[in-house]
């Protein structure tokens, strides 16, 4: 497969977790010993890639309109086969990600070539949720449909499993029935971004939410596209590591 950089940025400062506090607050020491507090854009339990101890990596940028000078990015963690990787742990950045995926064709095989992208547009009921992506075929492509596209930023792993969520989320669940309830005049199509490169395919999170699983599998049948898409994180970039497949197995009731 050839490596396509997706995303470049201002290398990344080193330094290793003390302890991360009121969800947004991290304490992290840099290895010229100074320890600073940054912002944790990510308000999940962080299952799996929580390590007080563990290398991670900041990101710099300080400005009268913020609080905090440091955002804490990535994290290493072992991999599905020990050795260490780096996880992208912040969920501002996979919107991004996968907008940055499509205009670089990685993804035009599955969901044809696209005209338009637009970001947060109000849909569902009474139009009271908004839509990560909003796609426009282009006049080319042979499905005419608009695509509803609904990204998840994807860290919690079992081995090289990729699982998605890590806790209840009402609000997950809620995008599932709006993905579901655009159908057929629009596709609907659920990306879990999987923010690490050791993982070889993606099953719902039963075992944290099993309504999520429930919905995931109903989503599924109806229709509802799922393409898991892998990523590897630099220092500097962020690199595309393919398409990942979906694993669905019995539900935890069952």
């Amino acid at each position: 497969m050839t490596v396509t950089q997706l995303l470049s940025f201002e290398p990344l400062t080193e330094g290793v977790l003390i302890k991360r506090y009121k969800r947004f607050l991290a304490d992290i020491e840099l290895e010229d010993g100074t320890v600073v507090t940054a912002h944790c854009a990510n308000t999940g339990p962080m299952t799996g890639v929580l390590h007080p101890g563990g290398k991670v990596r900041l990101r710099y940028s300080p400005s009268p309109k913020r609080k905090l000078a440091w955002t804490w990015e990535q994290a290493e963690v072992p991999g599905a086969d020990g050795t260490p990787c780096w996880v992208g742990i912040n969920t501002a950045l996979p919107n991004r990600l996968i907008r940055a995926t499509i205009e670089a064709g990685c993804l035009e095989e599955q969901l044809g070539a696209i005209a338009e992208i637009r970001a947060e547009v109000a849909y569902g009921e009474n139009r009271r949720s908004r839509i990560d992506l909003l796609l426009t075929p282009d006049a080319s492509a042979k499905d005419q449909r608009p695509i509803y596209l609904e990204v998840k930023n994807t860290t919690w792993s079992d081995g090289p499993l990729a699982l998605f969520p890590d806790t209840v989320t009402e609000r997950g669940q809620k995008h599932l029935q709006e993905l579901m309830h655009v159908l057929p005049d629009a596709r609907g199509v659920l990306v879990p971004c999987l923010s690490r490169p050791d993982v070889t395919a993606f099953a719902p999170g039963d075992s944290a939410d099993a309504r999520y699983g429930e919905l995931f599998r109903e989503a599924m049948a109806c229709g509802v596209e799922v393409l898991p898409c892998c990523f590897r994180f630099e220092a500097d970039r962020v690199l595309w590591e393919g398409g990942r497949d979906v694993w669905l197995p019995k539900p935890l009731n069952n």
